[in-house]
Parts: structure tokens; C-alpha cells; sequence
């Protein structure tokens, strides 16, 4: 394998997923934060800026999770072949990536206003602890729901320089999102997490665990529901709403812990959960 299949492999840029569903809370944010600040320029422009460092940072995260997780991935079915786990490529070398990956997401940080660069800088406590959290504390899925959501603070502050009561309570609603999702992506390693004695929310609710990823995408849809209502009125918005709930029920549906394929499938639909209500707030910032 060559050195940009490794690169490639190793950042997960071969698999969307991960660095989409940390664009689309920025997304949020940003297009939240429009109706207070209706510059569209600067709009699509920081949106470009924080998708980029999106995939900086979710590429930098994967490294670091990696060599964190090297000897337990080597025991996992579904990540033996990674390329540290593997000794595809040394670990000096996947720290200089890093390196070089969080030196190009600081210089797209710098772009922003002062608290944004503040708050940017203070989410590396959160991105580079999450992979211990696993090892402490049975609330991995919880700590990832910060972390990834994080943007959402960002990106509000970054439109209005300021952080608003709108812009928390859609973090926290993304928070339950997150815990829902990565609960049922965690269902497929579970047979290897407990030999190893890793936690997660999904060995924790095992026996229940549809009914906990139901709570989850209940408040977190009911959140939704408050703060398009609470900021839009009601509107034809509302039907972005109403496909993202469909689309977190059909999740509910469709995965099942005995078969990790459709656990992977159902959290792979959170992709177009976070672009549907993009274009619901979206609506609302153009018809204002």
C-alpha cells in the first residue's frame, strides 16, 4: 500500500461520515446565527472555512484515536487493519500528520473573531481527551456529543461575536443527537468491547437499547421542534423538522443489535438528518 493510501486510510478521508457529521452542527450554528447577522457573504464564506477545519480536525482526531487505541484495535475485528494498529506506518510518523493537520486547522482558526479563536483553541481539551474516555467512564458517546458538537458555539460566535441562549440550547440539542447515533455505531463492536474491558453507552443499555436511543432522539427532536418554533414562528419550515424526526425514527427502525450492518447503516442516515435540517434553518434565514 503507498504512503497516500495510508494517509488516506488513517485520516478516514475514504469515509465522509465522520468529518460531515461535524460540518452539519456548524452548518446549524452559522445559519442559526444568520438571522441576527444577514451578511450571506460571510456566511458562505465561514461555512467554507469550517468545513475545511472540520476535516482537519475529525483527520487530526482519527490519528490521535488511533494511537491511543493502537492495542486495542489490534483485538478488534472491525479495526485490526488500521493502519497503526497494523504497522502500516510508525507512530512518529502519524504524530507529524497531526502536527501538520492542526497547524493547517489554527491557521483557518485565525480567520475568525477573537472568541471564536478562543473557543476554537479551547476544544482541544475535548477532541484530544475523548479517546480516554472510553478507558473511565461508560459515557464515551456523551463526551463525543460535546466535542463534536462543539462548532455549533463556534459558529455563532463567529457570525455575532457573541454567544447566544438560542446557540446553547441547539447545542444541547445536537449533544442528544450525538449520544443517540454513536450509541447504535458503538452497538457493532460491543462482543470485542466487553473482552477488552472498553465502556460505552451501548454495553451499558445493552438490554435496553432502543429504548435509550429513543429517549435520546426524542429530546433531541423535541428540542428541534422548540427552537424552530421559538425563533421561526410556524412556517413551511417546519417540514425540515418533521423529515428529520422521520429520519431519526427510521434509525430506530432499522437497526438491531444482532446485525452490525444495519446498525451501521442507520447511523450512516445521520448524514441526511444533519443536511435536512441545514436547509430547515437555511429556509428560514432566506425568507426572513
Amino acid at each position: 500500500m503507498n504512503q497516500t493510501n495510508i494517509f488516506i486510510e488513517l485520516t478516514r478521508l475514504n469515509k465522509p461520515i465522520g468529518y460531515m457529521l461535524l460540518f452539519w452542527p456548524c452548518a446549524w450554528g452559522l445559519s442559526l446565527s444568520l438571522q441576527q447577522n444577514q451578511d450571506f457573504n460571510k456566511f458562505i464564506y465561514y461555512l467554507i472555512l469550517f468545513f475545511l477545519g472540520s476535516l482537519l480536525m475529525r483527520s487530526a482526531g482519527c490519528i490521535v484515536n488511533d494511537i491511543v487505541d493502537k492495542d486495542y484495535d489490534k483485538k478488534v475485528l472491525r479495526t485490526k487493519n488500521r493502519p497503526i494498529a497494523s504497522k502500516k506506518i510508525s507512530i512518529r510518523k502519524s504524530l507529524f500528520y497531526v502536527l501538520c493537520l492542526c497547524l493547517l486547522a489554527f491557521l483557518i482558526l485565525l480567520q475568525f473573531n477573537y472568541l471564536t479563536i478562543f473557543l476554537g483553541i479551547g476544544s482541544m481539551a475535548f477532541a484530544f481527551s475523548y479517546p480516554y474516555m472510553k478507558r473511565i467512564t461508560y459515557w464515551p458517546q456523551l463526551f463525543l456529543g460535546l466535542t463534536f458538537n462543539w462548532g455549533i458555539v463556534m459558529a455563532g460566535a463567529a457570525l455575532t461575536n457573541d454567544i447566544s441562549n438560542e446557540i446553547l440550547l441547539l447545542y444541547l440539542m445536537a449533544i442528544f443527537w450525538t449520544l443517540g447515533y454513536d450509541t447504535i455505531y458503538g452497538v457493532q463492536d460491543i462482543a470485542d468491547d466487553e473482552i477488552i474491558g472498553v465502556k460505552s453507552t451501548s454495553i451499558k443499555f445493552k438490554k435496553n437499547i432502543k429504548l435509550f436511543v429513543g429517549i435520546c432522539y426524542f429530546i433531541s427532536s423535541a428540542l428541534a421542534i422548540y427552537i424552530f418554533y421559538d425563533n421561526f414562528g410556524l412556517n413551511k419550515s417546519i417540514f425540515f423538522v418533521l423529515i428529520f424526526i422521520i429520519s431519526l425514527m427510521y434509525q430506530l427502525k432499522i437497526f438491531n443489535k444482532r446485525k452490525p450492518k444495519k446498525c451501521l447503516l442507520a447511523f450512516k442516515i445521520n448524514n441526511y438528518s444533519g443536511l435536512i435540517l441545514f436547509l430547515g434553518f437555511l429556509f428560514n434565514a432566506q425568507i426572513n
